[in-house]
């Protein structure tokens, strides 16, 4: 079981998934840049995925690329 801490904080990948998640910002932010792009292509996966990115990241689920979940 992984238990490093991302660099990347909480607050700024819920905001920029609240704000811009359709687009995949937070994505982008924690560097996942590939699953970023095909966010920005289908609108947050038609709004399924976005949706599903919030749930993870309130559950606190949500990782970055190195597979660190993010600290709050």
């Amino acid at each position: 079981m992984n238990t490093k801490k991302s660099r990347y904080r909480f607050t700024a990948v819920l905001l920029l998934c609240f704000i811009l998640g359709m687009l995949g910002a937070h994505r982008f932010y924690v560097k996942k840049v590939g699953t970023g792009i095909l966010m920005l292509l289908t609108l947050g996966g038609c709004l399924l995925w976005y949706l599903l990115d919030l749930a993870l990241i309130f559950s606190g689920k949500f990782k970055d690329k190195q597979g660190n979940p993010v600290r709050y």
